[in-house]
Formats: structure tokens, C-alpha cells, sequence
């Protein structure tokens, strides 16, 4: 095999492989994000009332 050829697989590989990175790390954000609005779902299912009326009187 020449050096050339072998160059560009392992050029071609390295690509590839920052690609499924940046994928994977893209995807984890996301699972981050969903797993930040659960926990602030479940905490508004708790109290649901929370913060809607305001005592105005003194």
C-alpha cells in the first residue's frame, strides 16, 4: 500500500471520528435538556398552585 493511500484512510478515519463526537456530544446536550425540563415538570406537579395568588391584604 502506498503512503499516500494510507494518509487518506487515516485522514478519512480521524474525520469520521470527530464527526460521531461532535454527534455524540450534540445528543448529550439534548438528553441534558430533556432531563432538566422532567425534573422541573415533576417539581411544578408537586405544589401546581405554587406562586398563582398573591395575599394582597395586610
Amino acid at each position: 500500500m502506498e503512503l499516500g493511500a494510507i494518509s487518506n484512510t487515516l485522514s478519512t478515519r480521524n474525520v469520521s471520528s470527530q464527526i460521531d463526537v461532535a454527534i455524540l456530544r450534540k445528543n448529550m446536550d439534548s438528553m441534558e435538556e430533556m432531563g432538566d425540563s422532567m425534573i422541573k415538570m415533576m417539581e411544578r406537579s408537586v405544589y401546581p398552585n405554587l406562586g398563582q395568588n398573591i395575599d394582597t391584604t395586610v
